[in-house]
């Protein structure tokens, strides 16, 4: 149960959403994500490796190379995205809607250094369904920006176990990591952040 809901610029974070034991057992969910489609690091458009390796889980994962951002059918590998846990499609249904699940549910790793630039979440098909975040393990510098770039932006720190929402006015805003602090969740024994992104794409 969350302990408080926080808004800013129309991002509802729950903060808490997630117990400690619900962590853990959806850690261990997404352990066998990646067994079945390990993690990698994608090459930007400009050419540069990303600081956060990823994976995803079902019907399409994120990918991103020379050729762009988009969404693949497939792991860089050539096997099928699994499955998105029972666990994580709970918690969509729970805050966002019970009609249809995600499409696909992306999975970030922070390690040491790692961070996300400000961008849009905005190769989906029909804006009108929300953005899940789930963020487990060490605490991530969420920054909130605008619907264009620059201007002056807001920043909150997400903790294991929040939840955030990112729907109406709020879905296309501008939106990053900055900064991770290392070891402060004891979740993962070697830290780091993991975050889970679910979308709804076609």
């Amino acid at each position: 149960m969350c302990a408080a809901t926080i808004s800013i610029r129309g991002f509802h974070v729950f903060k808490g959403f997630l117990s400690a034991d619900a962590q853990a057992v959806l850690l261990a969910d997404l352990r066998d994500v990646v067994a079945a489609a390990p993690l990698f690091s994608p090459m930007t458009p400009y050419g540069k490796p990303m600081s956060v390796r990823m994976t995803s889980a079902g019907k399409y994962g994120w990918f991103s190379d020379k050729s762009g951002y988009r969404y693949a059918p497939s792991h860089p590998n050539g096997s099928a995205w699994p499955a998105i846990p029972d666990r994580v499609l709970a918690i969509w249904r729970e805050l966002v809607s019970d009609a249809r699940d995600p499409d696909c549910c992306l999975i970030n790793f922070y390690g040491e250094g790692a961070k996300m630039g400000m961008h849009q979440d905005r190769d989906e098909a029909d804006f009108n369904w929300p953005v899940l975040s789930v963020s487990l393990g060490d605490e991530g510098l969420f920054r909130v920006g605008n619907a264009t770039r620059g201007g002056k932006t807001e920043s909150i720190w997400l903790q294991s176990g929040d939840v955030v929402v990112m729907g109406g006015e709020a879905r296309l805003l501008y939106h990053g990591v900055d900064r991770i602090k290392l070891g402060s969740s004891a979740l993962m024994p070697k830290g780091g952040r993991i975050n889970l992104t679910c979308r709804v794409v076609d």
